[in-house]
């Protein structure tokens, strides 16, 4: 068996989704931790057609195989209808356990999740986090490339990352028919990469690649779908000031945002390393979350006077507000958006992560290097504050 790198999902003992994008190693981790279980892989072709002919077939396939406990469909958004009759099999408690993998919700939410709601639980692969690798990449190259499992196994990051762009319009999004004209689609990508760790402004971005703003909506909901891309809700419980409505934009993983960006002459590089660190931060929190079973909920906050606090982790016993600074030291102005946060939620606990090598404490406020907050970010664990 190929070389195997631990990952921190574990698999319930419940019949569950496995939803997360195409490169994550979902097949690969259930290769390993189930290799002699009965598999239906939907991407192989004459799979593909004896299933799509007749969805039923699995039926005779699970109890013609009595001895399997663990059935495993790979990419079952291929064919939804197979959750008809995976749900006519669950129904009759065979004491199996269905594991369905997908990398896109889409055609899902529009025909069966909800079938199968309360006996199917919904999880999620992510990148690699940090602490999940023992000799990690320099973090120059994470902050360039992401930590997607085939980008990370990889000589050629950049090669692979552009194939992978590539591959996955076409697979996802082509050849699924989501979109009339592919050429708009990638302009909008290109686009709305501009928007990756800023407010997304749909109207802009339409202007911006020359489609309606209703177009642009149904786009980025492609992107959501196909678990590409996230919005992220401002903070607004109890407000004491005026608040901005937009949500906040990112891609999963900081190398795909690279590979979309645009680059040119009047980009500066410090402003694409500090969208590209606050990304790796979105992208460790939200497979943190959810590999702790989702103990917060993930906002914002941004005040109409354009104070801004990067991510607020809200749980049942505590608020943890974080601002991310690509800097090296800790500046008095680096502070002023914690502060501000920490006046209206004096409950709260602010957190400072920039790039230098020290812990500090500054007015109340912990201010914590990046790199060894990531590190040390372990699921079912307080932060490592």
């Amino acid at each position: 068996m190929e070389f195997y790198i631990p990952r921190f999902f574990s698999s319930p003992e419940q019949s569950y989704f496995l939803f997360g994008p195409r490169g994550t190693g979902k097949s690969t981790f259930l290769k390993h931790h189930y290799p002699d279980e009965l598999w239906i892989d939907l991407l192989q072709p004459d799979v593909y057609r004896s299933y799509i002919a007749r969805p039923e077939r699995i039926i005779e396939i699970v109890h013609g195989n009595p001895d399997k406990t663990v059935i495993i469909v790979d990419e079952i958004q291929k064919i939804p209808d197979l959750l008809g009759a995976i749900h006519s099999l669950i129904e009759e408690k065979l004491n199996k356990q269905f594991i369905l993998t997908g990398s896109s919700a889409r055609k899902l939410k529009r025909t069966g999740i909800d079938l199968l709601a309360g006996r199917v639980l919904l999880k999620t692969l992510h990148p690699f986090v940090l602490s999940e690798l023992k000799s990690p990449p320099p973090f120059e190259d994470i902050l360039r490339y992401g930590l997607l499992p085939i980008v990370i196994d990889s000589k050629t990051p950049k090669d692979v990352l552009d194939t992978y762009i590539a591959l996955y319009v076409r697979e996802e999004v082509q050849t699924e028919g989501l979109v009339r004209n592919l050429g708009h689609f990638s302009r909008f990508l290109e686009a709305v990469s501009f928007s990756h760790g800023s407010l997304l402004n749909i109207s802009n971005v339409a202007r911006e690649c020359q489609v309606e703003r209703k177009v642009v909506e149904g786009y980025i909901k492609i992107l959501e779908d196909i678990l590409l891309a996230y919005r992220l809700p401002v903070f607004t419980k109890k407000a004491k000031r005026a608040l901005i409505s937009h949500p906040k934009f990112y891609f999963f993983d900081t190398g795909v945002f690279h590979v979309l960006r645009p680059k040119g002459p009047l980009d500066r590089p410090e402003e694409m390393a500090g969208v590209a660190l606050e990304g790796l931060v979105f992208q460790h929190l939200r497979a943190w979350n959810a590999y702790s079973n989702n103990p917060y909920n993930l906002y914002f906050w941004r005040s109409r006077g354009g104070i801004e606090v990067d991510f607020i982790l809200y749980g049942e016993d505590e608020i943890l507000a974080i601002e991310v600074k690509n800097s090296n030291r800790v500046r008095p102005e680096d502070l002023r958006s914690l502060k501000a946060f920490y006046n209206d939620f004096p409950q709260s606990t602010p957190i400072l992560l920039y790039r230098g090598k020290e812990k500090l404490l500054k007015n109340e406020i912990r201010c914590i290097p990046c790199e060894s907050f990531l590190k040390s970010l372990f699921p079912n664990r307080p932060l490592p504050i």
